[in-house]
């Protein structure tokens, strides 16, 4: 997964196990034994721009419409539960890295823990879904730049190649390769500021055309409490779920985030998914009374031709260009976990990569076991690249495959892996969730007086039961999610036939 500066262990004539703090409250703040030999080079605001830039895409864009299919009561409704249950699965993925080393937290090594011989089928999920969106990145840039240059330059049609797909996905290409190639997930940290910046634009933009009225000749009816039908409804509320469709990556921010204690990174996911959740709210509504029930699906192409629109035609490119390694970063990492599983036999039960058992030897302090080596990295991304790039080049639209990608790789990701890992893995009697008890406890000893502490541990062994019912309840509904959006695209696909 995530490569880190080889920091070797620190010389300490203390006890590894009581070198955290004695009280509960210290031990929550410190990092704890976990850490040692590591260290996190990303700071939490790279973190959330990380985060954000792979929740935000081209599905701002499609809540306007989403809107204009549930009404503006329903769809602020379902904006914010979709944002509320993506977030949860975020944290239960914060929840699930506990039980695994720093340096060492993904998909494929809480599978070894949990389900190991269905890791590869959770892998494989993970991979295809990134990957069909990484070529419909490319898709989209073929489609929307030969228009922006026809409106910046009205003669360049007469230049074939300048209006041609082709030429500017390969253009594009000679960019996100580079990008592509970048080992940690934080050293994406200035596209995605760019990207943000095109979203910035994208969200004025359509603000700017609501306040000034521009659009009002062309707006249709508006509903605020009424929906158009429950099919219509349906239809759009895939949109809205998968929106916040950013989990693959979450563990590689676990991973490489400077401090990992439970509040930052549990303010990294309110501040990602709330941010998220505000600015489809605000797009949606703003660019809903625009144009009323007569909005399409992406808005931008709605307003007339103009260098404000123009601009946010290449705002788009933009934010979909720097959005494509962002994509590539879990998918090459998926790959490589699905090239090294081996079906596991009963008596293999207790080599998995747990929190003992992924310690690093002396010769390889500071440096996951786990890492990829230099040439696999480099096979797994060009044969990504170069098949996306085909892929793109070939197919001008993916959108019934991604529907059914989506439906089934996303509600994955996002919450039917996170609730059933969490379950699985905080079992009283799994022996992984007893060894993380006891170290706590061990962590514990001395913090105070005893009736304090045992309420203490009382409350914390009720909000951890809690939260794995909470977990349960996350993957049944993402199954009932899978199953409604497989549903609904089949039936759109034969009504559209």
């Amino acid at each position: 997964m995530a490569s880190y500066s080889a920091i070797g262990h620190e010389a300490d004539d203390t006890d590894p196990m009581s070198s955290s703090t004695g009280s509960l409250p210290g031990r929550r703040r410190g990092r704890g034994k976990k850490d040692i030999g590591y260290a996190g080079q990303a700071t939490w605001s790279s973190s959330v721009i990380n985060l954000v830039n792979t929740i935000l895409g081209a599905g701002l864009l499609a809540m306007p419409s989403a809107l204009s299919k549930m009404g503006i009561f329903l769809g602020i409704f379902v904006i914010a539960w979709a944002g509320l249950t993506a977030g949860f699965g975020l944290y239960l993925q914060t929840r699930c890295a506990k039980y695994v080393d720093r340096g060492h937290v993904s998909f494929a090594a809480l599978s070894q823990l949990t389900y190991p011989n269905l890791s590869i089928i959770f892998d494989a999920a993970i991979a295809i879904k990134c990957f069909g969106v990484a070529v419909s990145y490319l898709i989209i840039i073929g489609d929307l730049m030969p228009g922006v240059v026809e409106a910046f330059s009205p003669g360049a049609t007469e230049v074939a190649f300048l209006v041609d797909r082709q030429f500017w996905i390969t253009a594009f290409m000679l960019i996100v390769i580079p990008l592509s190639f970048l080992r940690r997930l934080d050293s994406l940290k200035y596209t995605s500021v760019i990207a943000l910046c095109s979203i910035a634009y994208l969200v004025v933009l359509i603000v700017a055309h609501y306040i000034r009225g521009d659009t009002l000749e062309d707006r249709g009816e508006v509903r605020v409490f009424e929906w158009a039908g429950p099919i219509s409804v349906l239809a759009a509320f895939p949109v809205i779920v998968f929106a916040y469709t950013c989990h693959q990556n979450m563990f590689s921010i676990l991973n490489e985030i400077s401090d990992n204690s439970h509040f930052l990174t549990t303010s990294v996911i309110f501040a990602s998914i709330g941010g998220a959740c505000v600015l489809y709210i605000l797009t949606g509504i703003t660019g809903y009374l625009s144009y009323g029930d007569n909005i399409k699906g992406n808005i931008v192409s709605m307003y007339p031709t103009s260098a404000a629109s123009t601009i946010g035609r290449l705002a788009i490119v933009i934010l979909v260009m720097f959005s494509y390694p962002l994509q590539i970063h879990p998918c090459r990492a998926s790959i490589d976990a699905c090239m090294k599983w081996r079906p596991r036999r009963r008596n293999q039960n207790e080599s998995s990569p747990s929190r003992n058992s992924l310690i690093n030897s002396p010769k390889q302090a500071g440096k996951p076991n786990n890492e990829m080596s230099d040439i696999r990295f480099a096979v797994i991304t060009t044969v990504l690249i170069v098949l996306s790039f085909i892929t793109a080049m070939t197919v001008s639209s993916l959108e019934k495959v991604l529907a059914y990608v989506g439906s089934t790789g996303s509600t994955t990701i996002s919450f039917i892996l996170p609730g059933l890992f969490y379950y699985k893995i905080s079992d009283p009697d799994s022996p992984h969730h007893q060894r993380l008890i006891k170290d706590e406890d061990d962590e514990d000893e001395g913090g105070g007086e005893g009736y304090v502490m045992s309420d203490a541990l009382k409350s914390r062994d009720w909000r951890r039961g809690l939260l794995r019912n909470g977990s349960l309840a996350l993957a049944i509904y993402g199954v009932c999610v899978m199953i409604t959006c497989l549903i609904t695209n089949t039936f759109l696909v034969a009504a559209a036939h």
